[in-house]
C-alpha cells in the first residue's frame, strides 16, 4: 500500500473517530438539555397548580383568578387554560393576552382541588377527634364565606392554615357586609355530626374523618379545576439529529480534504527525491532537488543535496586520482620502456651507470605504488598500528639523527627544542613516517645556511609537535590543496624536488587515526610551520595491535 493511501486512511480514521466523539458529546449534551427542559416544564406545571391551589385556599372562590393565570403564563411561557370540572371556562391565557385562543393540548388536564387536608393530633382519643373534625368543618365554611366576600369586595386576602389545616383569613380591611356572622344552619350541622360520628365504627378512624371532612366541605369550597397547559400538536422538546449529522459530515469532509492536501504536500518532495535518487544511482551525479522551507522534508532534501555533492566530489576526486596516477607513472614507465627496447635492440650499451639509473627509476615507481597502498589502507581503516607508550622527545631526537646527514649535505641546520619529555600512546614507526615526511619536505624547501626546527610542547592533555623551516614558504592560495594526493606547488609538476606527492596525504591520515590534527601555516619568503597535535597519555603495557 502506498504512503498516500496509508496516510489518507490514518487521517480518515482519526477524523471519523474525532467526528464520532464530537457527535456523541453533542448528542449527550443536547439530550441532557432536553431532559433539563422537560424537568423545567414539570416544574412550571407544579408551580401553576400550586399557585392556583393557594389562590382557591385563600380566596374561597375563583373570582379574580384571571390575573393569577395571566401572570403564571407570562412567567412560565406556557399557555394555560383553566375550567371547572363542569367545563365552565374561568380563564385562558391566550384570551388574556389578546390573541385568538389556540387549540388546547390533548394531554389529560391537571386537577386542582382547593380543599385543605384535615390535620388532627395523632394521639387524640377517638371522641375528641370526632368533635374536632366537626369544628373544623364549621370553621372552613365560615372562612371560605368570609374570604369569598372579601375577594368580591376587592380586598387583598391572605390565608394561613390553622391547627386543623383550615384557612385562617387575613385582610387589611373588612367591609361592613363581610363582618356579619354566617347564619347557623342547624340541620346541616346535625348532618355533619351524624356523618362524622359514623367514623367511630370505621376500621380506621383518621382516614375516615379526613374523607368525611373533605366531603362535607365540598359544597362550601370552590369547585375543582381542570388545568390544561400547552398547545395541541406542540412538538415536545427533542433533539434534531440532522444538524449534528451535517456538522459531523462537514468535519469529516474537511479532515479528508486536509489529509489530501497534506499527503500532496508531503509526497511531492518525496516523489522528487525518489526521481533524483534514481537518476543519481544511474550516474547523474549533478542531480539535485529544489529545496524550500525549514521543515523535516526540506531538511531531507538538503541532506540529499549534500550527499549528492559529496558523491560528485568523491567521483571527481577519484577521476583526478586516476589521472594523477597515470601522469605520475606514464613518463617514467615510458623512459623505462624506451631504454629497455634500446638495450634489446642493441642501440644502447648496458653500462653500469644506465643500469643504476633504470634501477633508481624502478625504485621510485615502487615507492609510489607502496605509498598508494598505504594511503588506500589508511583511508579504508585497514592500516595496522602497533600502539605503545612513546616519548615524543626521544622520537624527535631519533628523527634528527636519521636526517642529520641529509641536512648536512644540504647545508641546513636541523635543531630540536624539547625541554621535557611528553608521552603519547601511538605507533612509533608511523609517527616517524609522519615526521620524516615533514622534515624531508622542510629540508628540500630550505636554502643552505638556514634552519629547520623540531619543537615539542605539552599542554594538559595535548602534545604539540612543530616542524618549522625558514625556506621560501607556500602561497596562501596553495595551502588548501597541500594535503591533496599528487599535488605539488610547482605547476609544472617537476620531479626535481623529489617525492611522490602522497606523503602529506598519508601523514594526515595517520595523525587522524591517532585522534590528532595536522595544520600548516606559511608566509612566502619567511618559511612554513607544520603543527601536529596528539592526545597525551601513558600505557601501562603495550597495547594490542589494531586497525585504527
Amino acid at each position: 500500500m502506498s504512503f498516500r493511501l496509508r496516510a489518507l486512511g490514518l487521517l480518515m480514521l482519526v477524523a471519523m473517530a474525532a467526528t464520532a466523539a464530537t457527535a456523541w458529546l453533542t448528542l449527550r449534551q443536547a439530550n441532557r438539555q432536553v431532559r433539563d427542559s422537560v424537568t423545567a416544564g414539570r416544574q412550571d406545571i407544579a408551580r401553576i397548580t400550586d399557585e392556583l391551589y393557594a389562590y382557591g385556599f385563600a380566596h374561597g372562590t375563583w373570582d379574580g383568578v384571571s390575573s393569577t393565570v395571566g401572570r403564571l403564563s407570562r412567567d412560565t411561557g406556557q399557555r394555560v387554560r383553566v375550567t371547572t370540572e363542569n367545563d365552565v371556562l374561568l380563564a385562558d391565557s391566550d384570551a388574556l393576552a389578546g390573541r385568538e385562543p389556540r387549540p388546547v393540548t390533548r394531554q389529560p388536564p391537571v386537577l386542582v382541588d382547593p380543599r385543605p387536608r384535615l390535620r388532627l393530633p395523632e394521639n387524640a382519643v377517638p371522641l375528641a377527634s370526632v368533635k374536632l373534625t366537626g369544628t373544623a368543618i364549621l370553621q372552613y365554611r365560615a372562612a371560605t364565606a368570609q374570604a369569598a366576600c372579601l375577594t368580591r369586595a376587592g380586598v387583598e386576602v391572605t390565608a394561613t392554615p390553622n391547627t386543623f389545616g383550615v384557612p385562617d383569613v387575613h385582610a387589611d380591611r373588612v367591609p361592613a357586609r363581610c363582618r356579619e356572622e354566617p347564619e347557623w344552619n342547624q340541620p346541616e350541622a346535625n348532618t355533619d355530626a351524624e356523618a362524622v360520628s359514623r367514623c367511630m365504627s370505621a376500621p380506621e378512624l383518621l382516614p375516615c374523618l379526613r374523607r368525611t371532612f373533605t366531603e362535607r366541605i365540598g359544597p362550601a369550597a370552590p369547585p375543582r379545576l381542570q388545568v390544561r397547559i400547552g398547545v395541541r400538536d406542540e412538538s415536545p422538546p427533542t433533539l434534531t439529529a440532522a444538524p449534528t449529522v451535517a456538522v459531523a459530515v462537514g468535519v469529516a469532509l474537511a479532515a479528508i480534504l486536509g489529509a489530501l492536501l497534506l499527503s500532496r504536500a508531503v509526497l511531492r518532495p518525496v516523489r522528487a527525491l525518489t526521481v533524483a535518487s534514481r537518476d543519481l544511482a544511474e550516474g547523474d551525479l549533478g542531480r539535485r532537488v529544489n529545496v524550500s522551507g525549514r521543515d523535516e522534508i526540506a531538511e531531507l532534501g538538503r541532506s540529499f543535496n549534500r550527499m549528492a555533492g559529496a558523491l560528485q566530489a568523491a567521483e571527481e576526486s577519484q577521476r583526478r586520482l586516476t589521472g594523477d596516477i597515470a601522469h605520475e607513472l606514464r613518463t617514467p614507465l615510458a623512459n623505462l620502456r624506451g631504454y629497455l627496447e634500446a638495450l634489446r635492440d642493441g642501440v644502447v650499451e648496458p653500462t653500469p651507470e644506465l643500469l643504476d639509473s633504470l634501477h633508481e627509476e624502478a625504485v621510485l615507481q615502487q615507492r609510489i605504488v607502496d605509498d598508494l597502498q598505504d594511503l588506500a589502507l589508511a583511508e579504508a581503516g585497514a592500516l595496522t598500528y602497533h600502539r605503545a607508550d612513546v616519548d615524543l622527545r626521544d622520537l624527535l631526537e631519533t628523527c634528527r639523527t636519521a636526517h642529520q646527514a641529509k641536512a648536512r649535505d644540504a647545508g641546513v641546520t636541523l635543531a630540536v627544542e624539547a625541554p621535557a619529555p611528553v608521552h603519547v600512546v601511538a605507533d612509533a614507526d608511523r609517527l616517524r613516517q609522519v615526521l620524516g615526511n615533514l622534515v624531508g619536505n622542510a629540508l628540500r624547501a630550505t636554502a643552505p645556511g638556514d634552519t629547520v626546527t623540531l619543537a615539542l610542547e605539552g599542554h594538559g592533555d595535548r602534545a604539540t609537535v612543530r616542524v618549522t623551516d625558514t625556506g621560501r614558504g607556500i602561497p596562501g592560495e596553495d595551502l588548501p590543496h597541500l594535503f591533496d594526493r599528487f599535488w605539488r606547488a610547482d605547476p609544472a609538476r617537476g620531479r626535481a624536488t623529489g617525492g611522490s606527492g602522497l606523503g602529506l596525504s598519508i601523514a594526515r591520515q595517520i595523525v587522524t587515526d591517532h585522534r590528532g590534527t595536522i595544520d600548516v601555516a606559511s608566509t612566502v619568503g619567511a618559511g612554513t610551520t607544520f603543527t601536529v597535535a596528539l592526545p597525551t597519555g601513558r600505557a601501562d603495557r603495550p597495547a594490542p595491535d589494531d586497525a585504527r
